[in-house]
């Protein structure tokens, strides 16, 4: 399947834009020890507020800082396969906030969106990665959750090819207006459009509003087994893609070590899992597999080849400990 070039609102200059929660990811090696005597629940993401926020990074320590959340991810993933992406999100006019915008731009990633004066601070995931390679996120919103329409810019939503909208943004009502709106101008402009269920607790939290969105705006779809099982309430998985493949253009579900499945109303594509090094943080893992998929998408390459440079993205980033990829995914690729 092949992205158009050209449409009614002029030539696209950028390949992906991603909308979501622009956050500083904190990234710390730890015991399954820790993680109990903390009360977490491990392999999930729990929002915490601004005080335990504090309290948390305190008792983590010293780790890995850098600009993230899962959409400004997959746009940094974008970049390193050589694409173009933009990203729009929502910072503080503070030290994290000016950290975030300075680390966005030193990868390639456009990012112009206007930093608040007013409200809570910079956004931040406090991410502790145990020794089976498994993320336990903790994660205080701040200013990043309150995303607003007036925060879309429709120029920069028109100037992508493909637009990418992140879950996770999906729990506060600005944020919500923020992404239909996002997604009606690339509709009306003729791009596709594209949504991560980012997480089954978002699932849960939002499972009717996000059907809706899948069987209306959204063309593209990703999602792990365990999100699309949710978002049917469909135990089986076979069950859960053709209920899926009725309702998006295409759908990018992602299966562990069996690697992914691109389905669409009339193919069903296996892709499998590649192997660079052993695992060692998983983080990222679903961001980076959007970023090869999308990159695919953005270029004209066949479903297998976009599913391909998905499965090698995500095997590059869980090689190392953080979310995005040290090695360039262009070179990796063979580009």
């Amino acid at each position: 399947m092949a992205i158009p070039q050209q449409d009614q609102a002029g030539t696209p200059s950028v390949d992906v834009v991603g909308v979501g929660n622009a956050i500083v990811d904190v990234i710390k090696q730890t015991g399954d020890d820790f993680v109990d005597s903390q009360g977490l629940t491990k392999n999930s993401m729990t929002l915490i507020d601004e005080d335990r926020a504090h309290e948390l990074y305190a008792l983590m320590g010293e780790g890995l800082e850098a600009s993230g959340g899962s959409a400004a991810n997959t746009m940094a993933g974008v970049a390193s396969f050589g694409g173009t992406s933009s990203y729009i999100g929502k910072v503080f006019d503070d030290e994290l906030g000016e950290v975030f915008a300075n680390d966005m731009r030193a990868i390639g990633v456009n990012f112009d969106v206007a930093r608040a004066t007013s409200g809570p601070a910079t956004a931040r995931c406090l991410i502790l990665v145990t020794p089976d390679a498994q993320r336990t996120m903790s994660t205080f919103l701040g200013i990043s959750s309150l995303l607003e329409p007036d925060d879309i810019e429709p120029a920069t939503v028109e100037s992508g090819q493909l637009l990418f909208c992140e879950g996770y943004l999906w729990d506060v009502d600005s944020a919500k207006a923020a992404i239909r709106k996002a997604l009606s101008i690339a509709s009306d402009a003729g791009r596709r459009t594209a949504l991560t269920l980012s997480d089954l607790f978002c699932v849960e939290r939002h499972r009717d509003e996000f059907r809706e969105l899948v069987a209306g705006p959204v063309d593209i779809l990703f999602a792990n087994r365990q999100e699309l099982r949710g978002l049917y309430e469909i135990d089986d998985l076979d069950e859960a893609i053709e209920a899926v493949r009725q309702d998006v253009e295409l759908a990018c579900v992602t299966v562990g070590k069996k690697g992914s499945v691109l389905v669409t109303p009339t193919e069903r594509i296996e892709i499998e899992a590649e192997e660079i090094a052993p695992v060692v943080d998983t983080t990222g893992a679903g961001d980076q597999y959007a970023a090869g998929v999308l990159f695919g998408l953005s270029q004209g390459y066949d479903l297998a080849e976009c599913g391909r440079l998905g499965s090698l993205a995500a095997a590059e980033v869980i090689s190392h400990v953080g979310p995005r990829p040290l090695q360039s995914l262009r070179d990796l690729a063979g580009l």
